[in-house]
């Protein structure tokens, strides 16, 4: 039940209230490796001097993770800005679920595996093949492989998406090495459990927002119809990617099928079960509709197996992805957006394919459709097919032109978006490639801001987690890390542990800040912002807002 939000001694400004997510730009601890810092930025440098500044935590346990050294996400981070308060969140609740034995006691996974072992099925795994957490965790892999054993499952496969981008560029080694080891103990029980295909989560089964379905056609022939080049092993596959292509990192890597005699070790087929293990939802959707969606098009699937399938988690409440899953995700309500929606205010969400889910789905707490159609409208702008370190810029002028639009519209007291440049060129590792990211958001900051004084608008900056302000790998002293062949800095292509900052402009003055950074506040005290800043009293339980408004409340601080 929606909770209807209280007006506050404050009216609002004149004009709408745009908040500007800059995915991936955070506080960076080193100068050396900030791709931020070098930047040349004339619309952040003037908005530290003259808008309200502060800095908030946008990962671990600020944004529902289930520790401090992990690492925040776009996921999350929109969950966390748009719900005003922290949830816990996909690996916490499935690290709970696992450790209690919930998961395996569940209907969906007996409905998994008991035919498997009864009828000696395969039960085959795909999924992101790391420890980063931030879609899925081996942990997690390896604790359903040991059940399923101990349940009497006598044939498993495992499908590996090759990370590279929420850990080290070329780690994948270090975690399929270990993985054979346990693979390996877990057969001398009898058994037959080994890895059967792979690639590069950038290449293959992992994209999202519809942006390119061909990566998803190759997952499928590959895990699949077992149709791929061939290699005896996940070790001689990367080692000859490597060998071949030394430019290629772990997460573009080509696809593999492991195969004995010509023939592959793991194709799914009829009556086999299917657990695609990412907790996350965003690139686990695509794979999920290719598995479950009768009226599918965007893809040849061939022969479709009939197979059991589940996922780690429901990847879309709305449309009911997948129909069975293991782990319930959080139940998150009352968002800014619905709130604000019953409250009759109208309200615009934008960014690039790449990143509109996370200004629609995710920041109203994981719910495809709109609160009311008559006072939303989303819109998204089309995302280049191609890497990104090619075109730094992507579609920041595009959006920037839209938004501009809104805003002399008059017809908007909301809008927020999302300019990804910092996240998904940071993910490249290229450096230069990344410093231009960093310009082109500040480049169209600075063409917002005039529109927004001109309708006497309010702007808020912020971040959902950190990327482009840590680029290079640093030793525990703070050193850069330089690779031992080449002598060259070590590129790092995942998300930093730093804070964000937060800027908000009041032309009219109306705004203080309400604590300081010291006090620890979160990304989830955006919510209470922006609510405060158009004039509402948020809910009671929404984390604190970065700021007061009005005389009254200024007063009472």
């Amino acid at each position: 039940m929606t909770h209807a939000l209280r007006k506050s001694a404050y009216a609002g400004p004149r004009g709408p209230v745009v908040l500007v997510v800059m995915d991936g730009i955070g506080v960076g601890q080193y100068e050396d490796g900030d791709a931020v810092r070098s930047a040349l930025t004339p619309t952040l440098d003037w908005l530290k001097t003259h808008a309200l500044s502060s800095q908030l935590r946008a990962h671990g346990t600020a944004v529902g993770l289930p520790s401090d050294e992990d690492m925040g996400n776009s996921e999350v981070g929109h969950n966390a800005i748009g719900c005003g308060r922290v949830f816990a969140q996909g690996a916490k609740l499935v690290n709970a679920a696992i450790a209690s034995g919930a998961l395996f006691r569940g209907e969906v996974w007996q409905s998994l595996v008991q035919p498997c072992a009864a009828n000696g099925a395969t039960l085959h795994f795909i999924g992101l093949f790391s420890d980063g957490n931030v879609h899925s965790h081996l942990d997690h892999l390896t604790a359903m492989l040991r059940q399923a054993k101990a349940e009497g499952v006598t044939t498993a496969r495992v499908h590996i998406l090759l990370d590279g981008r929420d850990v080290p560029p070329r780690s994948a080694l270090d975690y399929v090495d270990p993985f054979e080891t346990a693979l390996a103990e877990l057969n001398a029980g009898g058994v037959d459990y080994r890895i059967a295909s792979g690639g590069g989560r950038m290449c293959i089964t992992m994209d999202r927002y519809n942006a390119d379905w061909t990566m998803v056609q190759r997952g499928w022939d590959t895990h699949v119809h077992g149709q791929g080049r061939q290699f005896a092993s996940a070790r001689e596959a990367i080692e000859t990617y490597r060998r071949e292509r030394p430019e290629v990192v772990d997460q573009d890597m080509p696809a593999f099928v492991i195969a004995e005699n010509g023939t592959p070790v793991g194709p799914i087929t009829d009556g086999d079960s299917v657990i695609f293990f990412n907790f996350r939802g965003d690139r686990a959707i695509e794979i999920t509709r290719a598995f479950e969606d009768d009226g599918l098009t965007e893809i040849d699937r061939g022969a479709r197996p009939d197979v059991r399938y589940a996922g780690m988690m429901q990847y879309d409440g709305d449309l009911q992805l997948p129909a069975r899953f293991l782990v319930n995700p959080p139940a998150i309500d009352r968002t800014m957006g619905e709130l604000l929606a019953a409250a009759g205010v109208r309200q615009m969400a934008i960014s690039e394919t790449q990143k509109y889910g996370h200004v629609t789905y995710f920041f109203n707490g994981n719910r495809s459709g709109k609160f009311d159609d008559a006072l939303e409208d989303y819109v998204e702008i089309p995302s280049d097919v191609l890497p990104f370190a090619q075109r730094p810029w992507m579609k920041g002028a595009e959006i920037t032109d839209r938004v501009i639009e809104a805003i002399t519209s008059g017809a908007y007291r909301f809008i927020r978006l999302n300019y990804p440049n910092g996240d998904m060129v940071g993910h490249t590792g290229s450096y230069p490639a990344t410093q231009i990211g960093v310009e082109t958001v500040d480049l169209c900051l600075g063409r917002l801001l005039p529109a927004i004084i001109e309708a006497g608008g309010i702007l808020v900056v912020s971040a959902d987690h950190g990327n482009a302000d840590d680029m290079y790998e640093h030793d525990k002293r703070g050193a850069v890390v330089t690779d031992a062949q080449t002598g060259q800095r070590k590129a790092k292509f995942a998300h930093s542990l730093n804070p964000v900052p937060v800027y908000i402009y009041d032309p009219d003055g109306a705004a203080r800040l309400s604590l300081a950074p010291e006090a620890g506040l979160g990304i989830s005290s955006l919510a209470a912002t922006c609510l405060r800043l158009l004039g509402f009293v948020p809910p009671e339980d929404y984390d604190p807002s970065v700021v007061v408004v009005g005389a009254a409340e200024a007063s009472a601080v």
